[in-house]
């Protein structure tokens, strides 16, 4: 009886490599890094699936370079809005109001040749899409789900871990489940992308720095959130259509963005008393929406106009933290467990993205044995490196919208109400582009003083928001070029290690890295371009590029071919 216990007890152990809690963008790119190289990873996430409710609603450019680097760019940017939908963003006195300012923005359909004529900033392998979280997450999740490595399993959800430091236990169940339903979990390592409570985080004691309980007009305190249905928006909307509508006035202020160019819509509003913001019920929701709509669809039928509420809650605008640790022993942290922001700039769910591409070939590198474990600790000074520029970045933001005071006589058919709508929009038409046209935000990310990165002595362009000036330093983003065959140089590059060398090549150059490479165990393949205005742009003929398209070095010679990629893996 006690040996039939113990083999039922054993059948009951589940042994994966990766443990992963949250099965949001960060934990399914995640199992798209791992799964991509055979890594075994296990996902749960106590939600029923992929998310309902809209949330973030823009992937950034440098997102979608890595979704073309998964082969998957362009299926995401079918989803979410017809592809003919325009992508503006235009601010208003109310959403079918007096228009202030407007940035407009090539429609999904246009952006694949749209982004080809850009240069300077804007040269880029992808435009940014407008899109829900929630289309995106069902294509992130269909293709994890196709590694054969990959389990991901929604409605199950993390009890508890234990660090052996050899190795992680844990338990995970069904969230619906009883107690003999738990299954013991044998794991390398833990990640823990389960959200802005993270039980993960929680559990090793790790707190947050940075600021937060910032107070403003708008983007600061308590919001309301609700997704909605209205059918009649844009019939009595007088205004072009926009993929996001900000509403910008004295008694108010809100913003609302088409979830699928039809009627659906993700609506949030700034609540002036917080703790009265959580009593709110479906008919105050429906009644600020009328406030935020305006009168156009009250003259024409004598009602409010009448919309179906799919979901609704409150958050907190406001945020500006980082954890204090991205890493304990074999457990890391990842998206809003190890960053949380308020949502100017959409840079939130962009930031997990790229928290999950670091993380993921470290991990693949380290249990295959091609790298030592202490590679795995630069993820932590790096993430946390860009997790702390970029809520810096979307506090700013916020405070460019938040604290502008709309003037009492801006909706007014007077002569101060043009006098203040002239102010309101030079102010808003700069805030726009401040906003939404960030390449430098988007592409300027680096990682310099990385133990990892092989520092050439150079230092970068300064750091700017809204500029972003293309190059090859080690520990950025490698510029990108479009090639005479109309494909993008990033389309050449390995999914894991690239050598790029540029101009006239010499075959010397090329044997030390392979072998190097070899004797390593690194998959690295050599693309050569013979384009002298490639090498210009790299300032030098030899770029070695990470898994994670940054640059770890570059050079004009091989001599040290061995030493660098050896530095490069954390030997």
């Amino acid at each position: 009886m006690q040996a039939n216990t113990s083999k039922l007890l054993e059948a009951q152990v589940l042994e994966t490599e990766v443990l992963v809690a949250g099965g949001g963008p960060c934990g399914l790119v995640l199992a798209n890094e791992l799964g991509r190289r055979g890594v075994r990873c296990l996902i749960v996430d106590s939600k029923p699936g992929t998310a309902f409710n809209p949330q973030a609603n823009a992937t950034q450019a440098r997102t979608m370079e890595h979704y073309r680097r998964h082969g998957f760019a362009q299926e995401v940017r079918s989803q979410g809005l017809p592809a003919d939908h325009p992508t503006d963003i235009a601010y208003l006195t109310r959403f079918a109001g007096i228009e202030l300012a407007r940035l407009r923005l090539p429609t999904a359909a246009a952006a694949p040749e749209a982004i080809k004529q850009m240069s300077g900033s804007w040269s880029a392998a992808e435009l940014p899409h407008r899109v829900s979280q929630k289309f995106v997450e069902v294509v992130l999740r269909e293709h994890a789900q196709s590694w054969p490595s990959i389990d991901l399993r929604y409605g199950w959800q993390l009890q508890s871990f234990h660090d052996t430091g050899h190795g992680i236990e844990a338990t995970v169940q069904p969230v619906n489940g009883a107690s003999h339903e738990a299954v013991q979990v044998r794991a390398q390592y833990l990640v823990g992308a389960d959200g802005a409570r993270s039980m993960v985080r929680g559990q090793l004691g790790i707190n947050w720095e940075g600021a937060t309980g910032f107070k403003r007009n708008f983007m600061g305190g308590r919001m309301l959130a609700v997704y909605l249905r209205a059918p009649d928006f844009y019939k009595y909307n007088p205004n072009d259509r926009a993929w996001m509508y900000v509403v910008v006035n004295p008694q108010l202020r809100a913003f609302i963005m088409s979830v699928d160019g039809q009627g659906e819509m993700a609506f949030h509003i700034q609540m002036k008393d917080d703790e009265a913001t959580e009593a709110l019920t479906e008919a105050d929701a429906k009644y600020w929406f009328n406030q935020a709509y305006g009168t156009a669809y009250r003259q024409a039928s004598g009602k409010d106009m009448d919309i179906d509420i799919l979901s609704m809650a409150t958050w907190t605008a406001g945020h500006a933290l980082v954890a204090q640790r991205f890493q304990e022993g074999r457990v890391f942290l990842g998206g809003d467990a190890a960053h949380l922001f308020t949502p100017t700039g959409g840079l939130g769910y962009n930031t997990a993205v790229e928290d999950a591409v670091n993380l993921g070939w470290k991990l693949a590198h380290v249990l295959r044995g091609v790298a030592p474990a202490s590679l795995l600790d630069t993820y932590a000074y790096e993430r946390k490196l860009l997790a702390t520029r970029n809520t810096g970045y979307a506090r700013r933001l916020a405070d460019s919208v938040g604290l502008f005071d709309a003037d009492p006589h801006l909706e007014d058919d007077t002569p101060e109400g043009v006098a203040a709508r002239a102010v309101a929009d030079e102010y808003l038409n700069g805030h726009v582009r401040r906003e939404f046209n960030i390449p430098g935000i988007t592409f300027g990310g680096r990682y310099d003083g990385s133990p990892i990165i092989v520092s050439d002595g150079t230092s970068p362009p300064v750091d700017e928001p809204n500029v972003y000036i293309p190059t090859a330093c080690p520990g950025g983003r490698p510029p990108h070029a479009w090639l005479d065959d109309g494909t993008s140089l990033y389309d050449h590059m390995n999914f894991e290690w690239t050598l790029l060398v540029l101009g006239e090549s010499k075959p010397s150059w090329t044997e030390p890295f392979t072998s190097a490479a070899d004797a390593l165990g690194l998959d690295l393949k050599v693309v050569h371009q013979a384009s002298t205005e490639l090498q210009s742009l790299y300032q030098a003929p030899l770029a070695l590029i990470r898994p994670d398209q940054i640059v770890a070095w570059r050079g004009d010679g091989s001599q040290e071919a061995s030493s660098i990629l050896r530095q490069a893996v954390g030997l």
